[in-house]
């Protein structure tokens, strides 16, 4: 029989450490594997406990420490190994503080070679932090929580993915309304919104839904959201067949994706129209790139932007005021062939035409 497992993430390790603890505890022969992640020093930590206290406790010297070498050379298979134990009916699993769990979710899901199944993804949220956290422009590097030398996310685009993603949105701490609200815009519509860890049981029976947190994450989708609101909080779907114009694009990014405030999605260029491009951003931090799954036909733009301010009138018309007009699609069309459009730094060098 497959071994349900749930996996539970975060940013803030004392809050997601005490829902691992109460997960464990109250779930009936739980077996909980935590790992941690030492980049400076290039290893990776282990440490197995069931009620009858520590297990294992092993360090492992990485070649390259980040989250996908821990996922493949000991994350995955210490779960297949507990698994196949037959001494434990479910498992919580751990994962490094910050590292996101669609790659594990991904394996399990498709690869049948494994004896388990993924029952819930957790998101824990400090709710005494959640406006930093989620909001704040401080990166994972400044706090000692990044996952790889290279990794230069945000703790807000860091924190807002991983809600993102979750089955089951756990909060340690007293929340106010405010953060709440936010929370309950940034989940998917079938995600849990729980505000007490220690009211919380691990339900073993219960089999996440893959495919609609895929759908929900995807930075490509055309799945309709429209506008979310929820007390102060809302995400706002903006979309258009319409690529950017890469200069009005370049000098009002800062407003359309700074602020406090979270935006995901993807977007074209005229200049690149054979390329569709991802945007991740929170707490004034903002990344954009290449996709890595490219579409089939023409690209799209769509972004959903979540936050708590009044602002929603004015990012409409900013988004639209970044779209071509009807004059210069019927002027310059589609396509343009440029030697230059400002965004090679972050989307790589022009294909111009031959």
């Amino acid at each position: 029989m497959s071994v349900p497992v749930a996996l539970v993430t975060g940013t803030a390790a004392d809050a997601v450490e005490r829902t691992v603890l109460t997960l464990a505890w109250d779930a009936p022969d739980a077996v909980a594997v935590h790992h941690t992640i030492d980049v400076p020093r290039q290893r990776l930590t282990r440490i197995v406990a069931d009620h009858t206290g520590i297990l294992e406790r092993e360090e492992i010297d990485l070649d390259h420490a980040c989250a996908s070498c821990a996922l493949r050379e000991d994350i995955l298979p210490t779960l297949a190994r507990l698994a196949e134990a037959g001494r434990w009916s479910s498992i919580v699993a751990h994962l490094p503080t910050s590292a996101d769990a669609t790659g594990i979710c991904r394996v399990l899901e498709y690869d049948p070679e494994f004896d388990l199944h993924v029952s819930e993804v957790i998101a824990v949220v400090d709710g005494t932090t959640w406006e930093d956290d989620l909001l704040g422009d401080d990166l994972l590097r400044e706090r000692g929580i990044h996952t790889s030398a290279e990794d230069g996310r945000s703790v807000a685009e860091t924190l807002s993915a991983l809600v993102e993603y979750a089955d089951t949105v756990m909060v340690v701490g007293d929340i106010g309304d405010d953060g709440r609200d936010l929370l309950s815009v940034l989940a998917r519509r079938d995600a849990r919104l729980v505000d007490d860890h220690l009211a919380y049981a691990f339900d073993t029976g219960r089999r996440r839904d893959h495919e609609s947190a895929e759908r929900w994450v995807d930075p490509m989708s055309t799945q309709p959201v429209g506008l979310i609101e929820d007390g102060v909080a809302w995400t706002l779907e903006l979309r258009s067949d319409r690529p950017f114009h890469p200069d009005r694009l370049h000098a009002h990014i800062a407003e359309l994706g700074g602020g406090p405030r979270r935006s995901r999605g993807c977007f074209w260029l005229p200049t690149r129209p054979d390329q569709a491009c991802e945007w991740s951003g929170a707490g004034g931090q903002l990344s954009v790139g290449t996709a890595l799954a490219q579409p089939q036909g023409r690209p799209h733009t769509r972004l959903l932007v979540s936050g708590i301010d009044d602002g929603i009138d004015e990012l409409v018309t900013l988004f639209h005021r970044c779209l071509l007009t009807d004059e210069e699609l019927n002027h310059r069309g589609w396509a343009w062939d440029v030697s230059d459009d400002g965004f090679t730094p972050w989307l790589g060098p022009l294909r111009r035409a031959a």
